[in-house]
């Protein structure tokens, strides 16, 4: 395979509960680091290398991105609900807790961070947990309209001081909302659909 193979082939298909749960784990990273740093890049401006190199800041930034991880998780279990919601309403309750079993899955990869300590770790489980269970309480929602519910906390978690990012909350939640609809189209077109459902629910049959 040479080198043009490489950079021009394309990502590998999602057709399985394990390959789903890493596509959900990537980009619910993505989310909680790119989000976060560049912005604060962005705001630090000519400074930013000299505030990335202090311990405060960077620790900062630590903390901020495991907290906006089960966020992100939140954001793209409902996601990927909308792109594999069954034709048949009564089949969706069984869907919608197999995706929540599989993205606690993604979160329970992940040992305690350091930067937040255990109490807090267990807490951000709750509400991700809490966060999946209401995406089967109202109908799928468009990826653009997903992160509503989200973004304030988001933009809270950024690490600049509150009084120079005050007006900048809509920009934070117009990025979740054009990330969002990237990331459903990504999944829409590398996912095997009737392969997936089938394999979470085996998944869900084990358990």
């Amino acid at each position: 395979m040479g080198v043009l193979d490489i950079f021009f082939r394309r990502p590998a298909a999602v057709g399985d509960a394990a390959a789903l749960a890493d596509f959900i784990d990537q980009n619910a990273a993505f989310i909680a680091q790119k989000g976060i740093y560049e912005y604060a890049r962005a705001r630090a401006g000519h400074y930013a290398k000299v505030l990335f190199k202090e311990p405060e800041f960077r620790d900062a930034c630590d903390v901020a991105r495991w907290r906006a991880f089960p966020l992100g998780l939140a954001m793209l279990g409902e996601v990927v609900e909308g792109v594999l919601s069954p034709a048949r309403a009564e089949q969706r309750p069984v869907q919608v807790d197999a995706i929540r079993t599989l993205t606690l899955g993604v979160f329970d990869r992940y040992p305690v961070p350091v930067a937040l300590g255990a109490p807090a770790w267990h807490t951000l489980r709750g509400d991700l947990e809490r966060n999946l269970q209401l995406v089967g309480l109202h109908p799928p929602k468009w990826a653009k309209d997903i992160p509503a519910p989200y973004a304030e906390k988001y933009f809270n978690l950024m690490p600049i001081h509150e009084r120079l990012r005050r007006s900048e909350a809509p920009t934070i939640h117009n990025y979740l909302r054009v990330t969002m609809i990237n990331i459903h189209d990504e999944l829409s077109r590398r996912i095997d659909a009737a392969a997936v459902v089938q394999s979470l629910r085996g998944e869900a049959f084990r358990a």
